[in-house]
């Protein structure tokens, strides 16, 4: 088959690395693998201009992407991030992701993403906002409660949501709240949703811990990224007994061998903004992260951070990704040769689009669950999905990326068989 005219994908950018993953899936799809090139073209790319008056009286102009990668198991779903780096290519690799991840968890949704190519923290919040809703109108020709539902994600927060639910509601006459997930609490947003993410991760990891006998008490853990995701993870990995003896965000690395305070370290992060410059720990240089001694290993900031020279390196038993598309190909190549276990995004992350799901699921009942209920039921259908992924993977010999991806395609080439070609 041809390839897509609109991307240049290399072997460990996001779509290349998306493309080798599905590369690496074919051979177990038996009599669906006929319908596989669906899986490698996304349904819909949509790029928008966005232009603003910022608060100088200039004009400026952004950059912006909504890609809906199937949306034959339902409506897509997926965050939208601002950040400069940005790219269509990314966007679709991460709205494909989406498109594995809902249907390695059995979430009733297709795969989406949206972004915009600016740092957000360049403009005030009057001109976020303005963005923000512009931004909203140009995808709001496929966006929708029943169409495509957008979340929060790198750079994004609540009141981006809030925003963007307003301006649909706007433009469409009636007040929509299940039109975006990750909404404040008075707008219809769902208790838990916060910290789901992080969650998910945390629970995930305590499951493969079990299965591979890493006992939790005292366990090493190394967190690179320490927003919402990383941050979360590791306080509930240290409530349960572990030791957090490494961070990095975009502010430094810093180690301490007998375990952080999280309490102190927290409050640092809160103040400051990033965890360079805390007093309990010693700073060590960025790339000497890669090299600390853990047990588990949570990447949670952005793709492609785990290189083969990266896992080459590498000091632990478990990488648990919190991000999406932390390894590349090369890396995970790397970490199967050295035997060391990858629970991949798609089911170590996925604690935050189940959350978003309760979330549309209550918007759409007008009737909202208690944040104990919230966490009873993800921690059932992650960890239900999580041993179906480590029975397949067991099952073929295969990594559990491998079987988190044969689980999952095979959910949407069952789907897309069933529905056949319209016209």
């Amino acid at each position: 088959m041809p390839n897509l005219s609109f991307v240049s994908p290399t072997r460990n950018s996001p779509w290349g690395t998306y493309l080798s993953q599905i590369d690496a899936v074919e051979p177990y799809l038996g009599h669906l693998a006929r319908w596989v090139e669906t899986l490698r073209r996304p349904k819909r790319a949509l790029i928008v201009d966005i232009p603003i008056e910022l608060d100088n009286g200039t004009i400026a102009h952004f950059e912006g992407y909504r890609v809906q990668h199937s949306l034959t198991r339902g409506p897509g779903k997926g965050g939208v991030r601002y950040h400069p780096d940005v790219t269509l290519e990314e966007v679709m690799a991460l709205s494909a992701w989406m498109t594995i991840k809902n249907a390695a968890v059995n979430l009733p949704y297709g795969g989406a993403k949206g972004g915009i190519r600016v740092d957000p923290k360049q403009l005030s919040l009057k001109e976020l906002e303005k963005m923000t809703r512009r931004y909203t109108s140009e995808i709001g020709i496929i966006i929708g409660p029943q169409q495509d539902i957008p979340a929060p994600d790198v750079n994004t927060n609540g009141q981006i949501m809030a925003w963007m639910m307003d301006t649909y509601s706007m433009n469409t006459g009636a007040t929509a709240t299940g039109v975006v997930t990750g909404k404040p609490i008075p707008l219809g947003g769902s208790l838990g949703r916060v910290q789901a993410t992080g969650r998910g991760v945390f629970v995930i990891g305590r499951e493969a811990m079990r299965r591979l006998n890493i006992p939790m008490d005292n366990a090493r853990i190394a967190v690179q990224g320490f927003g919402n995701v990383g941050s979360i993870a590791a306080k509930l990995f240290a409530a349960n007994g572990a030791k957090i003896v490494a961070v990095q965000d975009h502010t430094g690395t810093i180690l301490n061998e007998s375990g952080f305070d999280m309490t102190n370290l927290l409050d640092h992060v809160a103040k400051t903004g990033g965890v360079g410059g805390f007093a309990g720990g010693d700073a060590i240089a960025n790339d000497d992260f890669w090299k600390v001694r853990s047990d588990v290993l949570i990447p949670a900031a952005l793709e492609g951070q785990i290189t083969a020279a990266r896992a080459e390196g590498l000091q632990t038993r478990l990488v648990l990704e919190g991000a999406n598309g932390p390894t590349t190909p090369d890396g995970d190549a790397v970490l199967a040769d050295r035997g060391i276990v990858v629970v991949p995004d798609v089911i170590a992350n996925s604690g935050g689009v189940t959350v978003s799901y309760f979330e549309w699921v209550q918007d759409f009942s007008s009737f909202f669950w208690t944040e104990d209920e919230i966490n009873v039921r993800l921690d059932k259908i992650i960890t239900g999905a999580f041993k179906h992924i480590w029975e397949t993977s067991e099952q073929h010999r295969i990594p559990l990326r491998t079987a988190a991806f044969v689980v999952a395609c095979t959910r949407v080439l069952e789907a897309r068989e069933e529905r056949g070609l319209y016209p």
